[in-house]
């Protein structure tokens, strides 16, 4: 009796394994791909019909393609190469629904995986999008003609094979459809998302010194010297400054400051420091659509950066925060000062901030919005095979 029990206990395990959808994610570790791979995993746990396997594909790893001439040099070759071959250990040893890049430069060579295997493909910016805000990254296209048509048609070869794809913004739709001529039917635009629960600090009017919060692993390129520049001169006198990052930071003659290194995503002394703030402030000078940018906003925060990328689609200028033009210390320092000066306003757009990001950056939507995705593809590739 009771192995008949457990027989028929297993074959109804087995059953509900085969209803599921076993998808690959392949995960790209560097920059804010790391917050949203952390933040992607807790809302995908919640969803009991996905069974999920991870494969980060991390900038440094000790393999065959580190050691490669030409390869260890080339990201996204190196990132490619990697994730394919990660992929085909996984399935040598489980089988996939589905995989799902993130991003693409991920899934370069990955073309052949796609035609065997339903595929999304999910980017923060296109290549494209990319070279028009490169130079902070110290990325410039090559100056030689044929090498950058080869990069383009192998991007264009991949968002082709993929059955779907998702950007983070309109600004990257429009590449693909644009730039890459791809059908516009294909493209999805999901941003990722915060755990509002999580994130979700009082706010109130108090008196004393404005506490402004930086938060940017690449200090320069977030564009922390504009901002020490606009502290130093204008702010000094009725602020304090958190600057969360790795690198160095110089901080003679200024008083005030404290600098916090090693604080990882989702960290309670970070989300400490986002709770103790009354206003951030991140000048970046190149970015797509950055994620502590919507921590900020579902913190209740008043958020202070600039027009680069695809920050107009996350910060409404003169409703959540503003925006101003990168390296320009006047615009920096005037925005700054009307919050300092006027706690009432701080309060209004912190509110405003924080109900932006429950609509347009919540997790508990985006995430599962972005599994329905895979989840299609997934059916639609079991609908052709019973056919």
């Amino acid at each position: 009796m009771r192995q008949a029990t457990d027989r028929a206990a297993g074959s109804a395990a087995e059953r509900s394994l085969d209803m599921a959808y076993r998808i690959g994610f392949v995960m790209e570790q560097t920059l804010g791909h790391v917050t949203h791979t952390q933040n992607f995993q807790h809302f995908v746990q919640k969803d009991r019909e996905v069974e999920a396997t991870w494969i980060p594909v991390w900038f440094y790893a000790a393999d065959y393609w580190n050691r490669t001439p030409l390869v260890r040099h080339n990201w996204t070759l190196r990132a490619s190469l990697r994730a394919r071959a990660q992929v085909q250990a996984v399935l040598r040893a489980e089988r996939l629904d589905a995989l799902f890049f993130h991003t693409q430069v991920t899934a370069i060579f990955a073309q052949r995986l796609m035609d065997r295997i339903p595929t999304v493909v999910s980017m923060d910016a296109t290549p494209l999008n990319f070279d028009s805000i490169g130079v902070p990254y110290d990325h410039r296209p090559s100056a030689l003609r044929p090498i950058e048509s080869l990069k383009n048609a192998l991007n264009r070869r991949t968002f082709q094979h993929a059955r779907r794809l998702i950007t983070w913004h309109e600004w990257g739709k429009h590449s693909l459809i644009e730039d890459y001529g791809i059908d516009p039917a294909k493209v999805h635009v999901i941003p990722p998302g915060i755990d509002l629960d999580r994130w979700d600090f009082p706010r109130q009017r108090r008196d004393g010194r404005v506490r402004l919060l930086f938060v940017g692993g690449d200090f320069r390129r977030k564009g922390g010297d504009t901002l020490l520049t606009a502290y130093r001169r204008d702010l000094m006198a009725d602020c304090e400054l958190d600057i969360v990052t790795r690198e160095e930071v110089n901080l003679d003659g200024l008083t005030h400051v404290r600098v916090h290194r090693n604080i990882g995503p989702n960290a309670a002394d970070l989300m400490a420091l986002y709770s103790a703030a009354d206003v951030f402030v991140f000048p970046t000078c190149a970015d797509t659509l950055p994620l502590v940018v919507m921590e900020a906003m579902a913190s209740g925060l008043p958020v202070v950066t600039t027009n680069v990328g695809a920050l107009a689609e996350e910060v409404d200028d003169g409703v959540t925060g503003y925006l101003i033009r990168p390296g320009n210390v006047d615009a920096l320092a005037a925005a700054t000062l009307r919050l300092v000066r006027d706690p009432e306003l701080r309060l209004k757009m912190g509110a405003a901030a924080r109900e932006r990001a429950h609509r347009k950056f919540n997790g508990s939507t985006n995430y599962p919005r972005i599994l329905d995705v895979c989840k299609r593809s997934i059916e639609e590739d079991r609908q052709r095979r019973t056919a």
